[in-house]
């Protein structure tokens, strides 16, 4: 896939969270109510004291970084291509942009990145923190052309969508987008959060109804939050040896579909 020099992700102006949708009336609405609810939600819990656990130098994160680093690069290299230079990428729901910023340390183009997001605030904080080149869309996949992305990602975006025909949608769009060869990528959770009522789980099943795609790959990782914090001030290695010997514990996933060439 690196071989070629791809055009680039054709990324048209369409304003923000509330732009045009390409959809019937009642799907718009759909979808305007659930990214509303979304937004009321993530404006509560940034800056919140729940974010104290994710702190970038706890040494359970520190951990889950690494771990999920090595997950990545190895389900990268054996699809997309070890040589990410001319790779097409969108991260869909880019938060500050880490997963970007990733790409780029491991040889990505930032000029072929597209970083899309429904909270301004939080592209806001991402642009400065990212090479230039990265361009930023604040609003739906609507703004980008069919066919015109290698990789399309959605990292813990799918669990933070309840609505199921919203989900579906959004699954769709990213299909749209993906060039025929190309790869969608979704890193999110594979249980409920008793704690925690506005994100639900996505299954396996789900992510196979969502995609007929031609090839496959889906691997767990990183042990759930509370079993990781408890264990932060053991040895990494105690860590590491439970994710490996108790998959059942792992909290999450990566999932990767291919679209037929």
């Amino acid at each position: 896939m690196s071989a070629r020099k791809p055009d680039a992700v054709s990324l048209r102006d369409d304003g923000c969270m509330d732009a045009q949708l390409d959809h019937h009336d009642n799907q718009q609405s759909e979808q305007e109510r659930e990214q509303e609810r979304i937004a009321r939600v993530y404006r509560g819990w940034h800056g919140g004291a729940a974010l104290a656990r994710y702190a970038w130098h706890r040494p359970d994160i520190v951990l889950q970084h690494a771990m999920r680093a090595r997950v990545l690069s190895r389900m990268l290299s054996t699809t997309v291509g070890t040589d990410l230079a001319n790779v097409q990428a969108v991260d869909v729901g880019c938060g500050t942009g880490g997963f970007l910023r990733q790409l780029i340390d491991w040889g990505a183009t930032p000029a072929n990145l597209v970083g899309t997001e429904l909270q301004q605030d939080r592209l806001d904080l991402a642009a400065p923190r990212t090479a230039n080149g990265v361009r930023w869309h604040c609003g739906s996949l609507s703004a980008l052309s069919a066919g015109s992305a290698d990789l399309i990602a959605a990292n813990t975006v799918f669990s933070s969508i309840l609505d199921q025909e919203v989900r579906q949608q959004l699954a769709a769009d990213m299909w749209r987008v993906l060039r025929p060869g190309g790869w969608s990528l979704v890193f999110d959770f594979r249980y409920n959060n008793p704690k925690n009522p506005h994100v639900r789980r996505v299954t396996r099943s789900e992510l196979d109804s969502f995609w007929p795609g031609e090839r496959q790959q889906y691997r767990t990782l990183l042990l759930a939050p509370p079993i990781s914090r408890a264990l932060a001030g053991l040895p990494a290695l105690v860590t590491e040896t439970l994710a490996t010997v108790a998959p059942p514990l792992r909290s999450h996933f990566i999932y990767m579909v291919q679209k037929k060439a």
